[in-house]
């Protein structure tokens, strides 16, 4: 085949698994890690870290995703919305006892609970050295010839055109399995709710107050408090103070990104809304607005996981004076999506 790319970005890892690889630092996920998350289980204690999947209500924290929309299918009958407490005696068979009930749903897969597939951010960057930056995802993968183009809907005669991520989608995660050894620094100890950077001296300082050590392969989580703040709302959130909630890693440190890029983790995850934060810092010249998605999701290939629920793992962590914990974090293995609802586990 042709290789997509003739040079790649400065400090990245594309091609580092191969020319065709669609996992990134997923790959740092070894048997032997998984054993290491293994080895972090003593009492069966499991942790679910997602949040309802309807949270965190309205449209406030971004207006392009919308609360999942669910409704009975149709029934039997082919009548629309109706499948609910179907008396199969009626419908079927008067000898039949059975009720029944089944559902769709409209699910906009970064909502809530999610990660961030590597098809989720690219950039313009000139991989084929013509001299001419073109848009292009995680080792080289190129928009629309490899990731988002049309897709012939169910009844196959293109009435229906769909868009996909033909490369990079969350399906190759979710083959991989997604399990090893998590670690938690607990930011919201430390810095309470306030809407503030943390930067790596300040992130350095909390982990070493809390013996807290990071390996290669490690899933790094942040609880900031975020998440919790977003329940305590009930569906209902401050359209303003969720934009300024929690403290958020500084994305304009560059101690901070070099530290990401050589901590070798294979995730990095928080209980915010995007790891890091929109802070409308200026930056002279062409840039990007996402400085740590653009590190971790096009240059490196970290999966980013954002608005899990950590509080109460969190405090069990600390009770405990414990911060590493087995994770397992599968995404929904629903090919063609750049992001991914989940409902990731922690044991302890």
């Amino acid at each position: 085949m042709t290789k997509r790319w003739k040079q790649r970005p400065p400090g990245s890892t594309w091609g580092d698994w191969g020319e065709d690889d669609e996992l990134g630092r997923i790959n740092l996920l070894t048997p032997e890690k998984v054993l290491q998350g293994v080895r972090e289980v003593e009492h069966g204690v499991t942790f679910s870290l997602s949040l309802p999947l309807d949270y965190p209500g309205g449209t406030s924290l971004n207006q392009r995703r919308y609360p999942p929309i669910l409704r009975p299918t149709e029934d039997l009958a082919h009548k629309q919305d109706v499948f609910y407490n179907v008396v199969a005696g009626e419908q079927i068979d008067p000898s039949l006892i059975d009720v029944w009930s089944d559902d769709v749903v409209t699910l906009w897969l970064q909502y809530s609970t999610q990660w961030d597939a590597l098809a989720h951010q690219g950039a313009e960057f000139d991989a084929d050295g013509d001299g001419v930056a073109e848009p292009v995802y995680y080792n080289g993968y190129r928009a629309g010839a490899d990731i988002v183009g049309p897709q012939e809907d169910a009844k196959g005669d293109g009435s229906g055109s769909l868009s996909f991520a033909r490369h990079l989608g969350m399906e190759h995660m979710a083959a991989h399995g997604v399990q090893g050894r998590g670690v938690l620094v607990d930011l919201a100890h430390h810095l309470g709710r306030d809407w503030q950077p943390v930067n790596l001296k300040t992130l350095q300082e909390i982990m070493a107050a809390d013996e807290v050590v990071v390996e290669p392969g490690d899933m790094l989580l942040l609880h900031t408090g975020f998440a919790t703040q977003i329940l305590e709302w009930g569906k209902n959130p401050d359209p303003v103070a969720i934009q300024a909630t929690a403290p958020y890693l500084d994305a304009h440190d560059p101690a901070l990104l070099e530290w990401i890029t050589e901590s070798q983790i294979s995730a990095l995850i928080a209980d915010n809304y995007a790891v890091e934060g929109l802070d409308g810092t200026q930056v002279e010249g062409r840039h990007t607005l996402l400085p740590i998605h653009h590190l971790c999701l096009f240059k490196l290939g970290i999966p980013l996981g954002e608005l899990w629920y950590l509080n109460d793992l969190a405090a069990w962590l600390r009770a405990h004076r414990r911060s590493r914990f087995l994770l397992t974090a599968p995404p929904l293995r629903l090919p063609g999506t750049q992001g991914s609802p989940l409902t990731p586990v922690a044991t302890v």
